[in-house]
């Protein structure tokens, strides 16, 4: 059981650095595109995956600091929650990012700006596409997905690697949403609908830090369920 833990930790891992590497990537082209066509709902979606990225890298640090701390004796109860320190952490970060993006997001609705509709549409896809990817590349380990989410034995959950993917899942609708909002606003002119759906996503980063930050805090202090 033991070994089977350990290699889909590694697995975990490898994975978790690819998608990294696919979210900065996308988070870059979203951040500048978002300032270069005054888009609130391309720059919300930019920023949310730069929050991913930061998650993604804190779980990528605690799964090598496990890795080489396991057999180190000032250790007695194991390394398993480094993980779980990381995804406390990045908790914290997402919560500040959410509250940035819902102020930037009503100054833009009282001080609204001209939207470039096609640049930012086209980005916004690019964006939703490497979300896809990264989600394919995270459901390759499917079973350990399954396994990390029973109830059953919640200390041994791999949080790093379950938030990791509850992560890019929620940024694919964080996509979706502006996707729609940039479209209305090019046919319809509804151009607020850009800073509402930049609000939504600043929510949507609060709602996941604050489980995030419920859940992590019960396994460190050991409460039980």
């Amino acid at each position: 059981m033991e070994n089977h833990h350990h290699t889909l930790t590694s697995e975990n891992e490898k994975r978790t650095l690819a998608v990294i590497i696919f979210t900065l990537i996308a988070m870059a082209a979203e951040i500048l595109y978002g300032y270069y066509t005054n888009s609130m709902a391309l720059l919300a979606d930019g920023y949310h995956m730069g929050t991913h990225a930061l998650a993604l890298s804190l779980t990528y640090i605690a799964y090598v600091l496990s890795r080489k701390l396991a057999h180190n004796p000032k250790f007695e109860h194991g390394t398993d929650k480094i993980g779980t320190l990381a995804a406390y952490t990045s908790s914290l970060f997402l919560g500040l990012t959410g509250i940035w993006i819902i102020i930037e997001a009503f100054i833009r609705f009282l001080n609204p700006l001209n939207i470039m509709f096609n640049e930012a549409i086209l980005v916004a896809i690019i964006g939703l596409i490497v979300n896809a990817a990264c989600i394919f590349i995270m459901e390759g380990n499917h079973k350990h997905i399954e396994h990390s989410d029973e109830k059953c034995d919640a200390h041994n959950k791999d949080y790093n690697f379950l938030a990791a993917y509850y992560h890019i899942l929620a940024d694919a609708l964080t996509s979706i949403l502006a996707i729609i909002a940039l479209l209305v606003g090019k046919y319809f002119g509804i151009n607020a609908l850009d800073s509402i759906v930049g609000f939504l996503g600043g929510i949507l980063i609060l709602k996941w830090a604050f489980g995030l930050l419920k859940n992590t805090i019960k396994i460190l202090i050991d409460m039980k369920e």
